[in-house]
């Protein structure tokens, strides 16, 4: 056979004449570490005819790619066997493939045609790898192909298949981001999804593609709730991170009233399952008034979430853990916060790069919640194997939770660190010491005498770190520790860091008077030794001899001028510049100004103590357990957490979901024989036949309150059905009225069933339900939209005939959207989807309803800012309209357009604090009193974006909500345009070269070839102004940064043959780099 030799080389066998010889030691890899025939045996084995070649063949190469061996040589070898019947062989070819397809992009796209029949291959795991493989190939050209296989796969019977094209969300919107609005659609019809395998993945890409869609989750929150039981870690973690910013915009803050808790009749943590079932219902009846109640009562749906996750905290994983340690933290009240600091310690037994993050976090929570961790003081003790970071950290900790009551024990353990071979460690315990010391008043006094003590160390950096915690303590009350400051002037022989030396100098120059015949005979000493020091002793040893001539000019003068004089020739600009300084302001001369008279206020002026504080007292701002927390900086992709509501959100928008939904299969097996009994039951329904007779949805949301409430309240519930039916008309989402339409032809013998038949038929009703919304999911668009209008006119309660209101907006339709009636203008003819006609009709409204206070710069499109189904009415749009801000003219102007579209009027529209990024400023709008059913209005704001694209984010208030919005503006919009002669320019170009140019190549399509299409595109890209040229295929343009006022100058040399040529000038680099991106991207499409 061929391939035994192949055998015998990979063995490291004896070569055969003519050959080389290949090593024998097995740490060189035999034949895979020499370039003679490389991977010639693997490469005969995947061609041959035999299965069992190819399968040996592919396990060693997949082995390889584990062991980190590049095999991106076997490509062409590998990809031909991509059609192989044998269903192992496929399965690892696909593995080989998802690694290397985005390297070997152009072999990758010869197969496509044999993945996308892999999307149909009868084999779940086939599928799912060829739609992995599929996404993996990162080619713009195939993302038609893509998003239709994704498309596929989300609606495939494989909860598996599912799981991967949740997967691929993200990566087909990195590669091209303008699919986010289909990508959405996917997502929506995913989170409907009911597998737990599906879960983690499909709200990992919610959180990548859309996490600002918070209305998707509204009609999953509770099912979402449900399963995170048994969502696989990685999905825990993902989940619980976004359902803490989903509750933080849903639910009242816990701790606003935390005294009236007690009043809550609330059942006990630890309830049953009947008794869940039962009193979910009438903690919502109780929900419906809360606005009228003062005392804080928690939100079913808030207490639902702590105690679905309660259990986890006994999670083996460390990060489920700490995400459910984070939730509690920022949700629950805080008499419920406690039970997190067991779950944290526990943690402490793990990994050391588990216990640096948990102590991370465990530092940030103790210095709000000290109690919290009191109990476990002695889980903070450091052990001597620690790592000397998580020694720092634990004293971080040791030293939040010191208080009257433990200091003697946490003083104990710290004199006992001091004596560590670790220097570091030492050094942070004696600040650690200087902090307990300011915190509580009466150990000050013992700290301040053993740090005393430490002066007389052997290890020099232990009496340094002293020195320099001793200097603030005594700040403090400087008049009675005069003896220590004389203790100290006389260490500045012995003390070589220069930090320690420069913290002696400084008490002594600030506290001279105390020592006044020791501060002279120290300046002596240091001017001697001035030109050895370092550079922070030397300006010390200036500030002590300003200090002293100014307080004792008799016996200091000579020596200041003599120190004065060294320094004026030091090798240091700054020393040389603070003497020039120093001496111009005590020594009087002729010339001297008036601040020399006040030279002493200058020098000698009381000085505040300073204030120790933890280094993580700020922290608590970022989400705790993510890494912006951790690097306390924020990272890319971190989302904010939002600040609680005043008032709470509508709690109706969840109430889509049946709770008891996680009944196993058997039960909708059970129904299936019981349809004769649904039938019949038909006439004997008795109270509940005038329910029937009312529209559907008002029925299912019936049987919905039915199931979460239980049995038994026959009467109550048929007392209060009309109460219940009003409110559900005037909540009632579009989507459900649509899904039940599907369901009626279906579902025209199974009626509601009689209230007072148990707790097993309301649960049955509450599983039929969910199986026949699954079974509307597939209905198809047609069918729904030559139902809607039906479904609309049946549907629309007889109270309403009198008011010609339009009809509510609901949070949870997203697909059927139609204009409200108030909007005369219609949507436009040909359009892609109903979302888009939405959209367009909005904008031809705000235009046409209120004639614009301020008509924007033609050319400059306007962008959505608050759709109004996020804004319950209120759509907010912005443009960038290019005209000077009045306010001030470094700020970009930006118009804000406002429409009611709701049937109530909108008061008190405003700018709430917004929380911004260093450098970014908001100049607000003038608040808007009223804004009318039907009405718009428009604003001006000005934003200083700082000469950066950081998105200014800020709130829009309402007397009754807030919404969280972001304007992030286009590098163009950053500057204006300035007008210059052609010389002027060349002259500025030949200033900003080198680093500051940016030159690119393109090709310019024939349709962008004529003057004025160029100049229309670039100067739609770019706030630029265009500058004369003597050349007719060039054109140039400048402009100045609005903040800093730096030149942005373009320059497009566009050739009537080859490639065009763009250059930018300009100081800020990145401006330039982003605005040349941006240019040709205008003119190449």
């Amino acid at each position: 056979m061929s391939t035994a030799p192949a055998y015998s080389e990979d063995k490291g066998g004896s070569a055969g004449p003519g050959e080389p010889e290949y090593g024998h030691d097995p740490a060189s890899g035999g034949i895979f570490s020499s370039d003679y025939k490389r991977h010639d045996d693997l490469k005969e084995m995947l061609d041959t005819n035999k299965d069992s070649l190819k399968l040996e063949a592919m396990k060693r190469i997949v082995a390889m790619i584990a062991r980190g061996k590049n095999a991106s040589d076997l490509f062409p070898a590998v990809v031909k066997n991509v059609a192989c019947k044998n269903i192992e062989v496929k399965k690892l070819v696909y593995v080989y493939l998802v690694r290397y397809a985005e390297e070997q992009q152009d072999l990758a796209l010869l197969s496509i045609s044999t993945f996308q029949r892999g999307l149909k291959d009868p084999n779940q795991l086939i599928r799912a790898s060829a739609l992995r493989v599929l996404s993996s190939i990162r080619v713009p050209i195939i993302v038609p192909i893509m998003m239709l296989a994704i498309k596929e796969a989300a609606s495939d019977m494989s909860p598996y298949v599912r799981k991967t094209a949740a997967h691929a969300i993200p990566k087909l919107y990195s590669l091209d981001s303008d699919q986010k609005d289909q990508l959405i659609e996917v997502i929506e019809k995913l989170l409907a999804d009911k597998t737990t395998l599906v879960a983690g993945s499909v709200v990992m890409a919610f959180e990548e593609v859309c996490p600002e869609r918070i209305d998707l989750i509204h009609k999953n929150y509770r099912k979402l709730c449900n399963l995170l039981i048994d969502v696989e870690e990685w999905g825990q973690v993902v989940i619980i991170s976004m359902l803490t910013r989903y509750a933080r915009t849903q639910f009242l803050s816990p701790t606003q009233n935390e005294s009236l808790l007690e009043e809550n009749p609330e059942k006990a943590f630890y309830g049953s399952e009947e008794d869940e079932a039962k009193g979910t219902g009438s903690e919502e009846a109780t929900a419906t008034p809360l606005p009228a109640r003062k005392p804080y009562v928690m939100d079913p749906d808030h207490r639902l979430l702590l105690r679905n996750t309660k259990p986890l905290l006994q999670s083996r994983s460390a990060a489920v853990v700490m995400a459910v340690a984070q939730l509690y933290f920022h949700l629950a009240p805080k008499a419920e916060v406690g039970v997190i600091a067991k779950a944290l310690v526990r943690l402490l037994r793990s990994h050391s790069e588990v216990q640096y993050v948990v102590l991370q976090n465990v530092a940030t929570m103790s210095i709000k919640r000290r109690g919290m961790f009191e109990p476990y003081l002695k889980s903070f003790y450091i052990r001597s194997t620690d790592p000397t970071q998580i020694k720092i950290l634990k004293l971080e900790v040791l030293t939040n939770l010191a208080n009257e009551t433990n200091i003697p024990t946490v003083l104990r353990e710290f004199q006992t660190y001091i004596r560590s071979m670790d220097k570091d460690f030492v050094a942070a315990t004696i600040q650690a010491i200087g902090r307990c010391a300011t915190n509580i008043g009466r150990v000050r006094d013992t700290c301040l005498n053993g740090l005393v003590q430490l002066l007389s160390n052997r290890d020099e950096l232990v009496v340094a770190e002293s020195v320099v915690v001793i200097k603030k303590l005594l700040q403090m009350q400087p008049a009675q520790h005069g003896e220590i400051i004389k203790h100290l002037a006389k260490l500045t022989d012995n003390i070589q860091v220069p930090m320690a030396r420069a913290s002696i100098l400084w008490l002594i120059g600030e506290y001279c008077e105390h020592v006044p015949r020791m501060a002279p005979d120290v300046l002596r000493k240091m001017a001697k030794s001035f030109t050895a020091e370092e550079d922070i002793v030397k300006l010390q040893v200036i500030n002590l001899a300003a200090k002293l001539y100014l307080t004792n000019s008799k016996q200091t003068k000579l020596l200041t001028q003599y120190v004065l004089s060294l320094a004026k020739y030091d090798q240091n600009y700054d020393i040389r510049d603070r003497a020039r300084f120093t001496r111009q302001l005590i020594v009087p001369s002729e010339q001297g100004g008036a601040l020399s008279r006040h030279a002493k206020k200058l020098f000698l002026a009381p000085k505040p103590a300073p204030v120790l504080e933890s280094s993580f007292k700020d922290r608590d701002h970022f989400q705790l357990g993510s890494l912006s927390h951790l690097l306390n900086a924020k990272a890319t992709g971190y989302q904010e957490l939002p600040d609680w509501p005043e008032e709470a959100p509508d709690p109706s928008v969840r109430n889509v979901e049946v709770p008891e939904w996680t009944k196993c299969s058997n039960r909708e097996k059970r129904k299936e024989k019981e349809k004769p009994f649904y039938s019949d039951s038909e006439g004997e329904s008795g109270p509940t036949e005038s329910a029937d007779s009312e529209p559907e949805s008002e029925s299912e949301s019936d049987s919905k309150s039915s199931s979460e409430s239980g049995s038994g309240e026959s009467s109550s519930e048929s007392d209060n059905e009309d109460q219940d039916e009003d409110e559900d008309k005037g909540r009632g989402s579009e989507s459900e009225q649509s899904e039940e339409e599907g369901e009626k032809k279906k579902r025209k013998k199974r009626k509601k069933l009689p209230e007072g038949h148990g707790e097993d038929s309301s649960s049955d009703e509450g599983s039929d339900s969910s199986s026949s919304s699954s079974e509307s999911e597939v209905t198809s668009e047609s069918e729904e939209e030559q139902d809607e209008p039906a479904s609309w006119k049946r549907k629309t309660p007889p109270s309403s005939k009198s008011a010609p209101a339009a009809k509510e907006i609901s949070l949870l339709d997203l697909e059927d959207f139609t204009p409200p009636s108030i909007q005369p203008v219609s949507p436009p003819m040909v359009v892609s989807t109903s979302l888009a006609a939405d959209l367009e009709g909005l904008t031809l409204t705000d235009s046409s309803l209120v004639p614009s206070l301020l008509s924007p710069v033609p050319g400059v499109g306007r962008q959505e800012l608050l759709h109004r189904v996020a804004g319950e009415g209120l759509a907010v749009d912005y443009a960038f309209s290019r005209q000077p801000f009045s306010g001030d003219p470094h700020m970009v102007s930006v118009h804000i357009y406002f429409s009611n579209s709701s049937e109530t009027p909108i008061k008190g529209l405003h700018v709430g604090t917004p929380k911004l990024p260093a450098g970014i400023s908001i100049q607000e709008f003038p608040e808007i009193e009223s804004l009318a059913p039907g009405e718009s209005a428009t604003a001006i704001m000005g934003i200083n974006f700082c000469d950066s694209t950081q998105a200014a984010n800020f709130q829009l208030c309402t007397q009754t909500r807030q919404f969280y919005v972001s304007i992030q503006p286009p590098v163009g919009e950053l500057m204006a345009p300035v007008f210059m002669s052609e010389n002027e320019f060349k002259k500025e170009q030949g200033k900003l070269t080198g680093m500051n140019e940016i030159t690119e190549k393109l090709t310019l399509p024939d349709a962008c070839r004529s003057d004025h299409i160029v100049v229309q595109k670039v100067t739609a890209t770019a706030n630029l102004g265009r500058v004369p040229c003597g050349t007719s295929d060039e054109y140039r343009f400048a402009g100045r940064t609005l903040t800093s006022g730096s030149l942005v100058l373009l320059t497009l040399d566009a050739r009537p043959t080859g490639t065009a040529q763009l250059i930018v000038n300009s100081e800020k680099m990145v401006i330039g780099t982003m605005l040349v991106k941006d240019v040709i991207q205008a003119l190449t499409q």
